[in-house]
């Protein structure tokens, strides 16, 4: 399944497969979410696959939240690859 982001105000739902390819979609999408919202949630319920540039792009949007303090909600059991990101120790 391809990579699709489907949005409605505040809250964005990721589909499909989130890697390397999907990037720039991603990228393009959440590029400037925070000038525009104070709060976010992101689902990742329906997504089907995630690569290291899909967990690091959305760790880098919450680095993003957290520099503007701005809120962001990850929500859903889609990919264990982010779970595990931002339950490990070592995670930046």
């Amino acid at each position: 399944m391809d990579f699709e982001i489907t949005k409605y105000n505040n809250f964005f739902k990721l589909s499909g497969v989130f890697n390397r390819r999907s990037l720039p979609l991603f990228q393009s999408e959440f590029e400037h979410v925070f000038d525009k919202l104070d709060k976010l949630t992101i689902s990742l319920e329906n997504l089907e696959n995630i690569d290291r540039y899909g967990v690091m792009a959305i760790a880098k949007l919450n680095n993003e939240a957290i520099t503007k303090q701005k809120s962001l909600s990850i929500i859903g059991f889609g990919c264990k690859e982010v779970f595990e990101h931002f339950t490990n120790s070592d995670a930046a």
